[in-house]
């Protein structure tokens, strides 16, 4: 099976970019409610629909839920994809509508996702709400999981583009997790079967994706909602969709999350499943916060009137203006970064800084400036 053409062939065209909203995704929704599967399932804190989705006859039941934080819209895309794979006539959709049910909420967090934030319209992460359940968005989720009683759950996230493979100076496209469901991470039948689909999911992968899949942090907090449901004793898989070289929109992150979630269901449905994949799990190396937007290095700056050399770098923020997400890049670390990469890193070679303020780079400042006069930075980018 090749993932690139199964995700060019399916791809939905009308959704694309970072700002995914309700308004977005109701009319496809629409579209695939070819036999009743489409239900209202709640509504959220502004009393906008939460959405289910469910689709096959298969007898393992597959849980799958995307935007649980509002500014993370990369899976959802990735969820259209593979959901228009399921309404194919092709003999993948017949295999995988065999074997699962799925049950898929696209959009738990409707609110978040038009304020693009993380928090719900309450200003909670829904995320830290899974025991306390005091969001109408967490109790629906409790409820719809209760009721379909799932054989996997997946837990469909975005991450930062501060994260790296480790030390290798790789961004990490994909990161995946099988929480633990205890405060001693230990590995129980239900969260094995997780680490073996992880690692059958990460040999697949790494064909498409090589070096650039990390595996994230498990320290155990049953607040959180993928911790609560292996702590019930459902095999549960974290995905998070992180940064590509030059994808700031997330489209060729989108495409690699559509393979996973279709390796998934592949090496479930074929039963090639890694045996004792333990090992196999804890060799894909960690999540490590490592990146920057921009790394400028080798700057000369004037300080107490001396001529110093140092380096700093800035970070996008995602910022909502008039319904489009701005990346507006901003100084966040003057000094030292050893240890840390820029997904764009660019060596002054002792080229003097200068800016309309005071010449000298200054936390939270707009990374907009001058190099050697010549060159001018707009945004964080070069423009010579």
């Amino acid at each position: 099976m090749n993932l690139e053409e199964l995700f060019t062939e399916f791809k939905e065209e009308s959704i694309e970019g970072r700002y995914i909203t309700i308004d977005s995704i109701e009319p496809l929704l629409q579209k695939l409610n070819r036999d009743n599967q489409l239900k209202i399932v709640g509504k959220s804190v502004l009393e906008k629909a939460i959405y289910s989705y469910q689709i096959g006859i298969g007898k393992t039941r597959i849980f799958l839920w995307s935007q649980m934080h509002g500014n993370e819209g990369t899976t959802t895309k990735a969820l259209f994809d593979f959901l228009y794979v399921l309404n194919s006539d092709s003999e993948l959709a017949k295999q995988f509508l065999k074997t699962f049910t799925f049950c898929c909420i696209p959009m738990l967090n409707p609110d978040g996702a038009s304020l693009y934030t993380r928090e719900n319209a309450n200003k909670v992460d829904l995320n830290r709400d899974s025991q306390d359940l005091t969001q109408p968005e967490s109790k629906v989720l409790r409820a719809v999981f209760e009721g379909f009683a799932p054989d996997y759950c997946f837990n469909l996230h975005d991450q930062r583009t501060i994260f790296g493979v480790s030390d290798t100076g790789k961004p990490a496209t994909l990161s995946f997790l099988a929480p633990s469901y205890n405060e001693e991470r230990e590995i129980n039948e239900s969260r094995l079967k997780a680490i073996n689909l992880i690692a059958g999911i990460n040999d697949v992968l790494q064909e498409y994706l090589p070096y650039q899949i990390g595996r994230f942090d498990d320290s155990f907090n049953i607040n959180c909602i993928g911790d609560t449901f292996q702590n019930l004793g459902v095999p549960t898989l974290l995905f998070e969709a992180g940064h590509f070289q030059d994808d700031y929109q997330r489209e060729e992150t989108r495409k690699y999350v559509f393979m996973a979630l279709v390796s998934s269901f592949a090496i479930l449905s074929e039963n090639d499943i890694v045996d004792n994949g333990i090992d196999k799990y804890l060799n894909i190396p960690q999540n490590k916060v490592v990146f920057y937007d921009f790394i400028y290095k080798n700057i000369k700056i004037n300080y107490d009137g001396n001529e110093i050399i140092t380096n700093f770098a800035a970070q996008y923020k995602e910022e909502l203006i008039e319904n489009q997400i701005c990346f507006n890049a901003y100084i966040i670390q003057v000094g030292d970064l050893e240890n840390y990469f820029g997904h764009f890193d660019y060596d002054a070679k002792g080229a003097l800084y200068k800016d309309e303020f005071d010449n000298f780079p200054k936390l939270n400042q707009k990374a907009d400036f001058y190099l050697d006069n010549d060159i001018k930075v707009v945004n964080g980018m070069i423009k010579i």
